[in-house]
């Protein structure tokens, strides 16, 4: 073991010396190195499949992948005119927009005017612009318009204040100004539209008067005619004549008093928005009479 050791110990590497002396040149043979096809003189390859050659000046030739930008290029553009049409201010999608946000608009400013006339007990002195809303969007966007905006603006009172005083502004404002603005939007007359408005207007009254019974636990409606009976009997008494009312006449003179009550306030808010429509440049969409055109 220990004479291998030193055998390798005394092993020295080899060096390998190269020579600075140059060899001589030799021609090569024709029968070992064939004659290739170059030259010198020409720069071209001569592939079987491609042949490429250089030369001092080049024609620039427009690339086949252009013809798909443009494509992609017009697409673009065709959608932005079309974007902008939709855009414009007869375009549909503008329409659509401006509907939706002048009925929503319409519903919050309602709902909030009514929540805080309510809070503060100030409900009579704008009682009569709670309907004007729901007649302009019907006027303006359709009937179905003046519908949406009527459901909005009940659910949203719903949640400001609660059921009661949602279903007061149905039965009161609500039911009224849906019934006046889709008549007035299919160009009713002023003698089609305020017996109609009436009817409405007084089956919202009674619908009040019923619901709030219920909320009490009192018959309001009984209340009513009771005091009605009484005045009537004194009236009668004072007078000197000897009749007692019935009930059913007492009835009735309630429910004439309803439409009068009904009649004049609907009369009233025609007057009112008739001369408010026109100011707005909105009188080519409605049917007056011809001595309201002729006062306005």
């Amino acid at each position: 073991m220990n004479n291998n050791l030193l055998r390798i110990q005394q092993h020295q590497p080899i060096h390998f010396r190269i020579p600075q002396t140059t060899l001589p040149r030799l021609h090569p043979s024709p029968h070992l190195f064939p004659k290739l096809p170059f030259q010198s003189s020409s720069l071209s390859f001569a592939i079987p499949t491609q042949c490429f050659k250089f030369s001092s000046h080049s024609k620039a030739e427009p690339p086949v992948y252009f013809d798909g930008e443009e494509e992609e290029r017009e697409g673009p553009i065709n959608g932005s005119s079309v974007e902008f049409e939709d855009l414009a201010p007869n375009g549909v999608v503008y329409r659509k927009t401006l509907r939706l946000v002048e009925c929503s608009m319409f519903a919050a400013v309602t709902g909030l005017i009514y929540f805080l006339s309510n809070s503060l007990a100030i409900e009579n002195y704008f009682g009569c612009f709670f309907s004007l809303p729901i007649v302009i969007s019907s006027i303006r966007w359709g009937v179905a318009c003046g519908r949406k905006q009527l459901v909005a603006t009940v659910m949203l009172l719903f949640v400001l204040s609660g059921p009661v005083k949602a279903l007061n502004y149905l039965l009161t404002h609500g039911i009224l100004g849906f019934t006046m603005g889709a008549l007035w939007r299919l160009g009713a007359d002023w003698s089609v539209s305020i017996p109609l408005c009436t009817i409405a207007r007084a089956i919202g009254l009674v619908g009040y008067v019923l619901t709030t019974s219920f909320l009490i636990r009192e018959n309001i409606l009984a209340l009513i005619t009771i005091n009605i009976h009484a005045s009537l009997t004194y009236i009668f008494a004072a007078v000197g004549i000897n009749l007692i009312p019935s009930m059913n006449f007492i009835y009735s003179l309630f429910g004439i008093l309803v439409l009068l009550n009904s009649a004049s306030f609907v009369f009233l808010l025609h007057l009112l928005y008739s001369v408010f429509f026109s100011r707005m440049g909105l009188k080519t969409s409605l049917r007056l009479p011809r001595w309201l055109e002729k006062a306005i």
